[in-house]
């Protein structure tokens, strides 16, 4: 009986023995779970300190942005302030002058009026202040106009120095740049090939290429280095007597140099005339082309007259390739006759 009880004793102390165990490791869980929520409650924490002390050194650095432009806004202020308090200055001397002198008018218009009735003082004051007000006016159109006449003054020494500068340059543009020396004389004779057709004015198709192409630039050259303006086509011919009983040369030459007839309309009956008409033929050539734009060209003749050598014949008939020819002379324009 007695073993009984004591294996029940003993039975009963281990079960309270193992739950006290149980009880305190539930203990320790709890705890230790306890202490593994506060860790990462405290982890959590710092992490946010750690945030707001990153916001907070952003927020001072703002601030230190914005301090420093209210700085300068205020250094802004300042200086507006001083220009406004100068110009204010500035306007408020002139008012004063207005309203001093505006007192002396009135001071003596109250000189004038003195003893008279008070209808007639206002009417004398307000006289005397539109008077002031229209000398202010003219005052003003005064200041504009003296405005308008200075820049008037300004424009117009302007155009004169442009307008000498332009005189300087046109002198030197007409003027040669070889004062002393004459354009030399272009000679074309049948010698060198330079062909019309016998007893007539019509070019070759060569002689009139060359006309249109080194001749016309040759001219050209000339004018420019000579200053000059006025082209003269002078015809020669040898002193062979022309086979024709009458010339048409009246009656067509101003259409041909005008371009409305053919220069092969023209029937010369002697060498004056054919001189003329291969002068024309030249002349009209060389003024449709474009590098003598705007130059005058006279065409003129010298029928047998003249030897080259610019020598005057003697009586030398005979077929002479180097008398008939065409001379180009270069020369500038005479003045208009007074």
């Amino acid at each position: 009986m007695s073993n009984t009880v004591a294996s029940a004793e003993g039975r009963g102390y281990n079960r309270g023995l193992i739950l006290g165990f149980t009880m305190a490791e539930s203990l320790l869980l709890v705890v230790f779970c306890l202490l593994l929520v506060t860790a990462a409650i405290i982890s959590k924490e710092r992490q946010r300190a750690a945030e707001a002390e990153l916001r907070a050194a952003g927020a001072e650095q703002q601030v230190s942005a914005e301090t420093k432009k209210v700085g300068n806004l205020d250094k802004q202020i300042a200086e507006l302030k001083l220009l406004l308090a100068a110009a204010a200055r500035d306007q408020s001397e002139e008012e004063w002058r207005e309203l001093v002198l505006a007192k002396k008018a009135v001071d003596e218009l109250a000189l004038q009026v003195s003893g008279k009735n008070p209808e007639e003082t206002v009417r004398k004051v307000t006289e005397q202040l539109q008077d002031f007000r229209e000398l202010q006016r003219a005052d003003a159109a005064q200041e504009r106009l003296e405005l308008e006449h200075a820049k008037a003054t300004a424009d117009i020494t302007q155009l004169r120095s442009e307008l000498e500068a332009a005189s300087q340059k046109l002198a030197s543009m007409t003027k040669s740049s070889k004062p002393h020396e004459w354009p030399p004389i272009i000679t074309l004779s049948e010698a060198n090939n330079n062909y019309f057709r016998s007893g007539s004015a019509e070019l070759t198709v060569t002689f009139a290429a060359k006309l249109n192409s080194t001749i016309a630039d040759q001219i050209a050259s000339n004018l420019r280095a000579y200053g000059a303006d006025l082209v003269e086509i002078i015809g020669h011919t040898d002193e062979q007597p022309i086979s024709r009983a009458g010339s048409n040369m009246d009656k067509n030459v101003i259409d041909v140099l005008s371009s409305h007839k053919d220069v092969t309309t023209l029937e010369p009956a002697d060498n004056a005339g054919l001189g003329l008409a291969r002068a024309i033929s030249v002349a009209n050539v060389l003024k449709s082309n474009k590098v003598l734009s705007g130059i005058t060209v006279l065409p003129l003749s010298a029928a047998q007259l003249i030897l080259p050598g610019d020598t005057l014949t003697s009586g030398e008939a005979g077929d002479v390739e180097t008398r008939r020819r065409i001379e180009i002379r270069i020369r500038r324009r005479d003045a208009a006759p007074q």
